[in-house]
């Protein structure tokens, strides 16, 4: 709204109105308002869940402290959404196709986490949204990314090209082709030539034509299973005070510092990454949504006077996604986002697991000592859970494994740059 009245004044050469023409200025601009929302508006919100009485449902895990979060108002997420989406709206670029997807994505996945939030809440138990709904309403999203991808003659890519030293065969200098050019290239990690394209494994289909349109295909069903099991791995990891949030942030951050770089033809070049035209656009969303976890994180952190629920986790591990698709840098978040993946493994190792003794012993054995694999770690090792990992043998606190996390996530985060120039 204002980045399009900015400029009308400056079609009126009204001084300053040239400032919105750039991002770094309007995306501070959106951390800001996004930390005032989440912090002045935010501590409103949360007296009004706590008048109508919206409190988490909250199992007894037998874990230290767990009890006392009973009542503790829920559907959290209410606040992040409006901390991104008020100053998205306000200095954001709302003809960018990228800008528009990322709002699109936000408020889509919004609904589905309030509604899940809503039928708990209306039960009274843990219940909430059936699972497939979910599902459902996730698998959507990725098809409206997956095909505004393809189709969108808005959304293109420079790809980069070395050139080599005969003599010593080593890179001289990058370069970009002369014009923008719809492809389904994607970056992968720790590899010399990192650009990948989906119609490469989708060439023995036919001809060049009829292999481009099966990969465009093939990227549609990944983008479908990674905003699948990334916004799912968000959700997982919502269990601790501040731990979803943290970690988040910090994804946030190296996001953010990507889509930047990538959306310049020199920062580009140096990390020897493809160009894409207008996705520095990303990084005035980003901005915003980091704003915005800081800024809830002042009423998440332990004791949480507030939690998230499904509203912001499923929000947040989705926005994640979407992000690093749109960038194509989604092979980056097995790194990036280790510590999602990691939750959703431990559950579906714990399930299997159960299956496997129950129908070999007929006793049922576990994994781990509780999952999520967060609360793993409050659990005491002392065999009165028939475990199969029983480390650590004592509980650890939930501020600690809380931290503890976040320094891995920023590991990690560290990782995913590092993994752009070890090839």
């Amino acid at each position: 709204m204002l980045y399009f009245i900015f400029e009308k004044l400056q079609d009126a050469n009204v001084p300053g109105a040239r400032l919105m023409d750039y991002i770094t200025f309007r995306s501070v601009i959106a951390m800001v308002l996004s930390l005032f929302i989440a912090t002045i508006i935010g501590r409103r919100i949360i007296n009004r869940l706590q008048m109508m009485q919206i409190g988490d449902i909250v199992r007894n895990l037998g874990v230290e402290g767990q009890m006392k979060k009973i009542g503790t108002p829920t559907m959290g997420g209410i606040i992040i959404i409006l901390s991104i989406l008020v100053p998205c709206l306000l200095v954001g670029n709302l003809s960018n196709i990228y800008m528009i997807l990322l709002l699109v994505s936000t408020v889509w996945l919004g609904v589905i986490g309030f509604l899940d939030d809503y039928m708990k809440i209306k039960k009274h138990n843990k219940d909430g949204l059936k699972g497939k709904f979910k599902i459902v309403g996730q698998v959507g999203l990725g098809l409206i990314v997956g095909f505004t991808m393809w189709l969108s003659p808005d959304i293109t890519i420079r790809e980069n090209h070395e050139v080599r030293s005969v003599e010593q065969n080593h890179i001289v200098e990058i370069t970009y082709e002369g014009s923008d050019i719809k492809s389904n290239q994607t970056t992968i990690p720790f590899v010399k030539e990192h650009n990948f394209a989906y119609s490469d494994l989708t060439k023995w289909v036919g001809d060049k034509q009829t292999a481009e349109t099966a990969g465009w295909i093939l990227f549609i069903l990944v983008t479908i299973f990674i905003i699948t099991a990334t916004s799912n791995g968000a959700n997982l990891m919502d269990g601790l005070d501040g731990l979803t949030t943290g970690c988040s942030a910090i994804i946030g951050v190296a996001l953010a510092a990507m889509a930047y770089l990538g959306g310049s033809v020199l920062y580009s070049s140096y990390l020897n990454i493809m160009y894409i035209p207008g996705s520095g656009e990303m990084v005035v969303y980003m901005s915003a949504f980091i704003g915005a976890l800081i800024g809830f994180l002042w009423y998440n952190a332990y004791p949480a006077q507030v939690f998230m629920g499904d509203t912001g986790s499923l929000t947040l591990g989705g926005i994640i996604a979407v992000f690093a698709i749109l960038i194509h840098k989604e092979f980056l978040l097995p790194v990036l986002c280790l510590l999602f993946y990691i939750e959703d493994l431990s559950v579906i190792l714990q399930v299997i697991t159960c299956k496997i003794t129950r129908r070999r012993t007929g006793t049922m054995r576990r994994m781990f000592k509780m999952t999520p694999l967060h609360h793993h770690f409050q659990k005491v090792g002392d065999g009165s859970v028939d475990a199969i990992i029983q480390r650590p043998y004592q509980a650890v606190p939930e501020s600690k494994i809380v931290i503890r996390f976040w320094i891995v996530g920023i590991i990690l985060a560290a990782l995913t740059f590092v993994s752009l120039k070890i090839r």
